[in-house]
């Protein structure tokens, strides 16, 4: 398990998901990091550039934009999940 995890809610703004990304990884370097990116059913192919460019960065991809509020305690519930059962 990661000492941090950062959870990035994306919907269709594929560019700025991207410097974000970049940003922190950089920021990250040296540190025991996980990053999620939850894309609330974007239509601008933000997945796909996720996929492509920043494989190591866990995608989970939303069949439907949940909002950013119901997609971070999603996401939470997610983490504490694999914390309890890892």
């Amino acid at each position: 398990m990661a000492k941090l995890s950062v959870i990035i809610v994306n919907y269709n703004v594929r560019y700025f998901l991207e410097q974000c990304l970049h940003s922190v990884l950089r920021a990250a370097r040296g540190i025991d990091c996980e990053i999620f990116v939850v894309d609330n059913k974007s239509y601008d192919n933000s997945c796909e550039m996720v996929r492509e460019k920043f494989p190591d960065v866990v995608l989970i991809a939303n069949a439907e934009n949940v909002g950013f509020s119901v997609a971070i305690i999603r996401q939470s519930g997610y983490q504490r999940v694999n914390m309890c059962c890892s």
